[in-house]
């Protein structure tokens, strides 16, 4: 194994590393709060929307005027201390619109404004053929409906809702007119008189009214006031200064003059996000699992930059030359264990090297050129042990050690004939 070094200096890693957690971040805040790049003008009714139907003059009215305003994409929940404006689509399910406003109700966590819808509108984009300007979210006026869902409500039961043509309308120390006078809609007939009227139209029917749970012993309750008429508070009521002016006194009357802050609810309109992650990380049960990611987070990020020099490089599994192949091949017989297949190979190969040096003729037998080697060497005046001793001790040596031993004797007798 050998080192190489990093091709990446640790700044920009850890840049790399920051940039990439915020965006990561950024996501998941992102998915909670419904940045989903979707127009939210979408020709509906409810605050968001910039058609004729929809309320987001209502919104820029009272953003304004100085008031806190919020469009909300969860539902309300205990403890949100706030006037909630609720606007139900026409088809709403009935039970979820009711349980919404009781819960304003039992809970009191602030008044509530419900507006009634009433026009049927489609998106002006969609009609073929049609000249004009048409913007995102514009919308044609089709027609006028009362909801099915309000009189199986709480706060509706027990009354009738009725359009018609209608001279203008007057309360709260005002009058007007309104855009389209042919088609009103007003609260015609109650039984239970919870419904206190704030606002009427020409011939007396309720425009907008303030419901009074008279079957409940709190006098601490907060108003829930109902606009049945919704074009006293969209965007094509709210092209009159009387009619904006109305809004922001109905709006005054709900909070009880108190500065409140406003939260235009879209949930009921399919526009509702899911619970935001990042937030639920930090909550318990989740809590302590993210501690325990982030300590790891940190634990990872401190190893991988306090590491001892620059990472392993694998070294190249065939390397080339004489000397590796002989450490190779040494390797394998101590992985073997076959220390005795290098008796016989060894001894021959210095018996052939010693004889070619001594001029003799390399014989194939081994004991006729060790008896050869002997006799040269004896003839000459050596003195010491016959080379034939030595090779008998490696043939006959059995131990790694012993035959080690002895082929070093072999290679030192060798070198001092040689040299």
């Amino acid at each position: 194994m050998s080192r190489a070094a990093s091709p990446f200096r640790p700044g920009v890693v850890l840049a790399l590393l920051v940039v990439g957690a915020g965006a990561f971040l950024l996501l998941l805040y992102a998915l909670g709060q419904g940045w989903t790049g979707d127009s939210q003008s979408d020709g509906g009714s409810h605050a968001a929307a910039d058609g004729l139907n929809g309320y987001s003059g209502l919104v820029q009215l009272l953003e304004g005027t100085g008031h806190d305003v919020e469009l909300s994409r969860s539902q309300p929940q205990d403890g949100d201390y706030n006037l909630m404006v609720l606007t139900p689509p026409m088809w709403s399910n009935p039970e979820e619109v009711n349980d919404v406003i009781t819960a304003r109700i039992s809970r009191a966590n602030g008044p509530t404004l419900v507006i009634l819808p009433k026009w049927i509108a489609f998106d002006a984009a969609m009609v073929p053929g049609l000249e004009g300007n048409t913007g995102d979210g514009w919308v044609l006026l089709a027609g006028a409906q009362s909801p099915p869902w309000f009189a199986q409500t709480q706060i509706g039961e027990g009354t009738q809702l009725a359009i018609g043509a209608t001279s203008g309308w007057n309360g709260m120390a005002q009058s007007g007119s309104l855009p389209d006078q042919e088609q009103v809609q007003a609260l015609t007939g109650q039984q239970s008189g919870n419904l206190q009227p704030l606002v009427v139209d020409g011939e007396g029917d309720v425009l907008v009214a303030q419901y009074v749970d008279k079957s409940s012993s709190s006098y601490d309750a907060w108003p829930v006031v109902v606009v049945f008429e919704p074009d006293l508070f969209n965007n094509y009521g709210m092209a009159d200064e009387d009619r904006a002016r109305l809004a922001l006194d109905v709006i005054a009357l709900a909070s009880e003059n108190e500065d409140l802050p406003i939260d235009f609810d879209l949930s009921m309109h399919g526009m509702g996000s899911s619970d935001n992650l990042l937030t639920l990380a930090f909550e318990p049960p989740f809590l302590a699992a993210t501690l325990c990611l982030i300590l790891a987070a940190l634990v990872i990020a401190w190893r991988a930059f306090r590491r001892f020099g620059p990472p392993m490089a694998e070294a190249a599994a065939v390397v080339q030359g004489k000397r590796q192949l002989a450490l190779n091949g040494a390797a394998l017989l101590e992985r073997v264990k076959r220390w005795h297949l290098l008796k016989k190979p060894y001894e021959d190969m210095v018996s052939r090297r010693l004889a070619h040096s001594l001029g003799l003729r390399a014989s194939a037998d081994t004991d006729t050129r060790e008896g050869a080697i002997d006799h040269a060497l004896a003839s000459r005046g050596l003195e010491g042990p016959p080379f034939s001793r030595l090779a008998h001790d490696l043939r006959v040596a059995e131990r790694p050690r012993d035959i080690l031993r002895a082929a070093r004797a072999l290679r030192n007798f060798e070198r001092t004939v040689t040299r």
